[in-house]
């Protein structure tokens, strides 16, 4: 039986807005095993969001507790939360979120600016990285002079440079093309078979589908918790 490498036990999240307390995550019970690969859906203002950003230590639970691997989040300061951040997370973005006046390379890079390691050892974790999503020959290329799809790629490739136990996507597929999307979940797929755990914040129900497990989230609350041990097939 896989490990669990997320845990969250009766975890809230609030805030006070104009004089009323505001709860974006209500008494959240979760486990995410090792290898999962996972869907968060619901409708806007159910706490994907939230969720999202407590899962990648973004931000922290008001009340309960998270446990990232080994980790008891809570106990952590801002320095050790960046620490396991970069290295137990790898976020991929909607909006792609690169640096737009530098590389391909550069921006797979930037990750790793914070390690104590030569560049030339960077330079070649980051080439590493874009080969796995098939742009070795993009390293000198700008972002604007590449397709949403490739943009995409390098995102993942960024996500992956690190070599972390989990990737996070963010709405990772809400800018693209059907076809592209196809594209872009056939490497999800890869990367799964390859031992990454997985969790996408989508809400696109054929992704949702695509995946093995679905988490849906009504008021900041988990309402549905099911299993699809095939995973859909995305149709273009």
């Amino acid at each position: 039986m896989a490990r669990n490498v997320i845990r969250l036990h009766q975890v809230n999240k609030s805030y006070l807005m104009a004089d009323e307390m505001f709860y974006a995550l209500r008494n959240i019970d979760l486990c995410i095993a090792e290898n999962d690969y996972v869907a968060i859906i619901g409708p806007s203002g159910s706490g994907k969001s939230t969720l999202m950003n407590v899962l990648g230590c973004l931000d922290t639970p008001t009340s309960g507790q998270y446990q990232l691997g080994e980790h008891d989040v809570a106990t952590l300061n801002e320095t050790e939360l960046a620490e396991l951040r970069n290295e137990a997370v790898g976020f991929i973005f909607q909006s792609f979120n690169l640096l737009p006046r530098a590389t391909v390379l550069a921006n797979v890079m930037q990750p790793l600016v914070y390690r104590l390691m030569p560049n030339k050892t960077r330079q070649a974790m980051a080439l590493e990285a874009l080969q796995r999503v098939g742009l070795a020959d993009k390293t000198g290329h700008l972002p604007n002079q590449l397709s949403g799809g490739q943009r995409q790629r390098v995102a993942i490739a960024r996500a992956l440079v690190t070599r972390p136990r989990i990737l996070l996507g963010d709405e990772p597929t809400g800018n693209l093309d059907s076809k592209t999307t196809k594209d872009i979940m056939a490497l999800f797929d890869q990367l799964h078979q390859e031992g990454h755990t997985i969790i996408l914040v989508t809400h696109e129900q054929d992704i949702a589908e695509h995946c093995q497990r679905v988490i849906r989230l009504v008021d900041g609350q988990v309402a549905e918790d099911i299993r699809n041990n095939q995973g859909a097939q995305l149709h273009v």
